[in-house]
């Protein structure tokens, strides 16, 4: 008898190195642009292919992601089995080490990785259109983590521009243990349908820029929903106030909806460095060195 062959795959934290709202629309939803890149810490799923699918967890964060049906690995199994009749499911496990609600698109990571693997188990291409079509029905942040490039996220995380070559980022990520609600932070921006921000257009970002053309270039951009989220969880700003006083520090920001937020660095001295202090003080966060990309 052939071993059935099982895959895996990560699942890395996302990270919005910007993320402007341009405004709401009629239907309710929020216009966004947004760089992204992608972090190498990440949660960890395998795929037994099987008859019937299935889920199990483990790891420090295991128990806030539960494991029923509105975990976004299921809500992806169901999506793309939905798109492909007869698509083989199987036995999914997910190692789960990414904060829950953090701003870093963990749920939407796992969701990408749980299509990636039924892509691979069924011998899909990852440009297939079904396999987009189910990642937009798992979620807004679900296409972008399909294939985990930095890249422009537009409109509602439905428009994806090309892969763009970052320079080495060396980056800290802390999450303070606060989950933040996205919808609330939306509702905390107060935008009403057909309203704008106005606080200007996302600065252009090429690829293969150096790193001090590329600072300054992010430098331009912001996170608008930065000051909504800081009001809901106040711990927020301290966690940026923290981050900007590391040495060698060249930007402290929040990622996403919060409430986890980063600092980008030159070297992978000073960033480790920086973690390792962090780590210290505050040892009830959540910290952690990386290298995006």
């Amino acid at each position: 008898m052939t071993a059935v062959k099982n895959f895996s795959a990560k699942a890395p934290a996302k990270i919005n190195l910007t993320l402007h709202v341009d405004g709401r629309r009629p239907d309710g939803y929020h216009d966004l642009q947004s760089l992204v890149a992608f972090a190498g810490t990440g949660d960890f799923l395998t795929l037994a292919p099987d008859d019937f699918f299935a889920l199990t967890l483990e790891g420090p964060t295991a128990v806030e992601a539960g494991d029923g049906g509105d975990n976004l690995v299921a809500r992806a199994d169901r999506a793309l089995r939905a798109e492909k009749p007869g698509l083989r499911t199987g036995a999914f496990h997910l190692v789960k080490r990414l904060p829950v609600a953090a701003g870093i698109g963990g749920g939407s990571a796992d969701a990408a990785a749980a299509l990636r693997l039924l892509a691979a188990a069924n011998d899909l291409s990852l440009d297939d259109p079904a396999l987009y079509a189910a990642a937009r029905a798992a979620g807004a942040d679900v296409p972008v983590c399909v294939v985990p490039r930095a890249r422009m996220m537009t409109g509602v995380g439905d428009r994806l521009g090309p892969p763009i070559r970052l320079p080495p980022l060396f980056a800290v990520l802390v999450n303070p243990g606060v989950a933040v609600e996205t919808r609330a932070v939306f509702h905390k921006l107060g935008l009403r349908p057909g309203e704008t921000l106005g606080y200007g257009s996302h600065p252009p970002i090429a690829s293969g820029m150096d790193f001090e053309t590329f600072m300054r270039t992010l430098k331009r951009g912001r996170n608008d929903m930065e000051d909504a989220a800081c009001v809901l969880a106040p711990v927020i700003g301290h966690v940026l106030s923290v981050l900007s006083g590391a040495r060698g520090c060249r930007l402290a920001r929040m990622s996403g909806s919060g409430a986890t937020c980063f600092a980008l660095f030159e070297t992978r001295r000073h960033a480790g460095a920086a973690a390792r202090a962090i780590s210290q003080g505050h040892p009830e966060w959540w910290v952690k060195a990386t290298l995006l990309r």
